[in-house]
């Protein structure tokens, strides 16, 4: 029994030392290779919506040891990139439609290539704000956007001046007529999607006809002024249809008025009188007089007169429209250079009393020599 024992034991060592001779996978047997390949190669395209242009690209496949991306756009270095599995490599594209290639090497150094559509669309800027500064100087925010184009709106056939982000435009002068003018801002993808915003510029002459009276004559102290109000006599120096009434409310305080914010400055340049018409319906109110106040002129003021400049002019007449003229060239606190130019344009009246009740209207304010 012992013997039979001996010999089975024999034969099972034989058996196994046979068996391990030959390890799995060094056995110098490659033919396995010759039919291994990358299969199922794919590509994975992130792009970007921040109109980077960046586009993320991650290529898979079964058996791969590296892939080629090549991009389908740069140059040089620039063109392509070597990825190893489970990586990726991002490339930056203008707006386009580009040819993605990605080159497969197998551990057997067998290549294949496939080539992919890439169509990289910008979006439209997005929260387009326009920012004005009393020198006429403009800025603009907008998500999304690459750079800016503005038109100031005050000649015909504008080229728009390029601004980029961050970037503050030094003032514009527009011309003596004042506007309104509509300032017109353009916020570039970099590709075709823009997004355009405007704003509404004036300055003097002020009618209410054609000015845009919602935005001017804020009032203070009480005092009441209504735009587009019929003209109470279509006669004489003023036959437009519509004006301004200033209504001193009775009780209104003896600083009272209304005050109007400029976009575009009163430029001392093209004159330094202010005229306006005047219709007085009350005889009681000949003598008293209408104040017109220039305030925050471009620059420093200084101490010698911080709330700008006034000038006084009483009525005259009753029942028909007269002229005013406010004379501004004899001022003193007034720098001669550089000339300022005025972005609150403030209207007071008798303001040596508090209100009964006066009614005065007003219409064609302007800027003369």
């Amino acid at each position: 029994m012992k013997k039979i024992q001996f010999i089975f034991s024999l034969v099972f060592m034989v058996v196994a030392t046979i068996s391990c001779t030959k390890k799995d996978g060094i056995d110098q047997d490659l033919s396995f290779l010759k039919t291994a390949s990358s299969g199922n190669t794919a590509k994975i395209f992130d792009i970007s919506t921040d109109n980077s242009g960046n586009v993320k690209i991650t290529p898979t496949g079964e058996g791969v040891t590296s892939f080629l991306v090549s991009y389908g756009h740069g140059t040089g270095a620039n063109a392509s990139a070597t990825v190893l599995p489970g990586n990726s490599t991002t490339h930056s594209y203008p707006e386009g439609t580009y040819t993605v290639s990605i080159t497969s090497t197998d551990i057997a150094g067998h290549q294949t290539t496939v080539t992919y559509p890439l169509t990289v669309t910008y979006v439209a800027p997005s929260n387009l704000n326009i920012t004005t500064g009393g020198d006429m100087t403009v800025s603009a925010t907008a998500t999304y956007a690459k750079s800016f184009l503005v038109y100031y709106g005050d000649v015909a056939n504008e080229v728009g001046t390029p601004m980029a982000i961050g970037q503050t435009l030094p003032g514009h002068i527009y011309p003596a007529t004042g506007g309104p003018f509509t300032l017109k801002v353009v916020a570039l993808s970099g590709g075709a999607a823009t997004t355009t915003k405007t704003k509404l510029l004036f300055g003097l002459p002020i009618d209410f006809e054609t000015s845009p009276p919602d935005l001017l004559f804020g009032t203070f102290g009480n005092v009441n002024f209504t735009t587009g109000v019929t003209n109470p006599s279509k006669t004489g120096l003023n036959t437009s249809n519509t004006v301004g009434k200033y209504e001193k409310t009775v009780g209104a305080a003896t600083w009272s008025g209304t005050y109007s914010p400029l976009n575009i400055p009163i430029n001392f340049s093209y004159g330094k009188k202010i005229k306006v018409l005047l219709y007085n319906p009350d005889p009681a109110l000949i003598g008293q007089q209408l104040n017109v106040e220039l305030e925050w002129y471009v620059g420093d003021p200084g101490p010698a007169n911080p709330w700008g400049a006034v000038v006084r002019a009483p009525i005259t007449t009753s029942g028909a429209w007269e002229e005013l003229v406010f004379d501004f060239s004899t001022i003193s606190a007034i720098p001669t250079s550089p000339l300022p130019r005025f972005t609150q344009l403030v209207l007071r009246f008798d303001d040596a009393n508090s209100g009964t009740g006066q009614i005065i209207y007003l219409d064609n304010f302007r800027l003369t020599n």
